[in-house]
């Protein structure tokens, strides 16, 4: 036996470890042992049955809970055993409320005492009711374009999407009786941030994770956050590769459209919106990476998340309002969605990251992909400096392009395969000949 979750060792009593009684209450529930030391050895316990006694009333008069207290081990090594039930309602000490996360106990403020008073009421963010705002407050282009991506979608009837917006809001459960919820006002209302701290995405393009050129926010009710940020990534961060087929031009972005897609409404509907933290994308030349504060539906993994087929979305009422808008297919699918995208595409499957209150999606560029930028941008490049200096080295063109030596080696390789180039001579003494077409 070891300390875990839900196991505890103290070596003597003390009044304030009812707090750590309350941790286990608020959490999965545990055992605190009271006359074992951190290595898991029994210290005993002089006053055992006196503590056998004060213990049950003082944790019933402060957390108003009632605890089993057993005691065991000789008459010389005493120890007892306080077994503490998970409780269905908040449990309070002296106005606090303590909680217990892996081994470690930690008193909730903030978001994350809003969060947990929210669960134990078996309400989800999204779903509490928001005062002073009302329907006439939010933004008529959002619900028509509702309207419109709803009735392509075929998921709501016409007789619905013809109600007023009262009647549609009411419908789709964004309202509590007068009041809008939360989710209304992050989906229809102009300025959502008024009432959201950090309601917005913010993109950089990144030289180094130190280095950022160039960035963008993106602010506005959901949907248009979501179309925005779609259009500039495809248009102003990610660089599409051109090729031809006859005099057809093709281009083909180094990620898939289809993968970004999802992440991207992964991040927005299973953000945690009481963090006041906005979304985070990173835009590199060979990677983009998704960071939003939040967990994943359920506790996934990355080696079973191919086998999870439905799970419950982490924002209920928005993520129906994707899904009746078409935006989302199926719930519990968009991760599947994102790696069975990427595979499709030619790339590796994408790297989920998730501790206990975020979590990132980075989606990395392939061989194949860097090939073909190789031998679209970087080949141009180096037939420029070959004719103007036919015999320049590998390390020079190298350092010219700041690339490595092995990145020139593949792609010089690449055109002498394609015959647009050719090597006169040795490889010391010789040159390099453009053949021009």
């Amino acid at each position: 036996m070891q300390e875990n979750q839900n196991i505890e060792w103290k070596e003597s009593w003390r009044d304030e470890y009812i707090k750590w009684i309350a941790g286990f209450a608020n959490a999965s529930g545990g055992k605190l042992f009271i006359g074992i030391n951190d290595n898991g050895v029994v210290s005993g316990l002089s006053d055992a049955q006196k503590l056998l006694e004060d213990i049950p009333n003082k944790v019933r008069d402060i957390l108003g809970i009632v605890v089993d207290v057993n005691l065991h081990g000789s008459s010389a090594e005493q120890y007892l055993e306080i077994i503490v039930e998970a409780h269905p309602y908040p449990v309070s000490y002296k106005g606090q409320y303590h909680y217990r996360s892996g081994s470690t106990k930690q008193e909730l403020k903030g978001a994350a005492l809003d969060k947990f008073l929210l669960q134990k009421q078996g309400k989800r963010w999204d779903a509490v009711p928001v005062p002073n705002v009302s329907v006439k407050d939010l933004s008529v282009s959002a619900f028509d374009f509702f309207r419109a991506k709803a009735i392509k979608s075929n998921r709501l009837s016409e007789d619905i999407l013809l109600d007023n917006n009262e009647l549609l809001l009411e419908k789709l459960h964004l309202t509590e009786g007068n009041y809008l919820k939360r989710a209304a006002i992050l989906l229809f209302h102009p300025d959502p941030e008024k009432y959201v701290t950090g309601a917005f995405i913010k993109i950089g393009f990144f030289r180094t994770d130190t280095d950022l050129l160039f960035q963008d926010e993106i602010h506005g009710h959901l949907f248009e956050q979501i179309e925005k940020t779609l259009d500039l990534l495809f248009t102003k961060y990610l660089k599409a590769f051109i090729s031809y087929e006859g005099v057809q031009r093709i281009e083909r972005l180094i990620f898939p459209d289809a993968a970004l897609r999802e992440a991207l409404l992964n991040a927005v509907a299973h953000k945690d919106y009481g963090s006041g933290i906005p979304i985070q994308i990173s835009v590199y030349a060979d990677k983009i990476i998704f960071w939003n504060e939040g967990i994943l539906p359920e506790t996934w993994t990355v080696e079973n998340l191919k086998q999870k087929h439905a799970s419950r979305p982490y924002n209920p009422a928005i993520s129906t309002a994707f899904f009746r808008t078409g935006y989302i297919e199926q719930w519990g699918r968009g991760t599947i969605s994102i790696i069975d995208a990427c595979i499709d595409y030619g790339i590796p499957a994408p790297t989920f990251n998730y501790d206990s209150s975020s979590v990132t999606l980075e989606i990395r560029q392939g061989e194949k992909v860097m090939s073909e930028k190789m031998s679209e941008k970087m080949s141009e490049k180096i037939l420029d400096l070959i004719r103007y200096n036919s015999k320049v080295t590998t390390n020079e063109l190298a350092e010219k392009l700041e690339v490595s030596t092995k990145t020139i080696e593949r792609a010089l390789k690449v055109l002498k395969e394609e015959n647009q180039i050719e090597r006169v001579g040795g490889r010391k003494e010789g040159h390099w000949k453009v053949t021009e077409k």
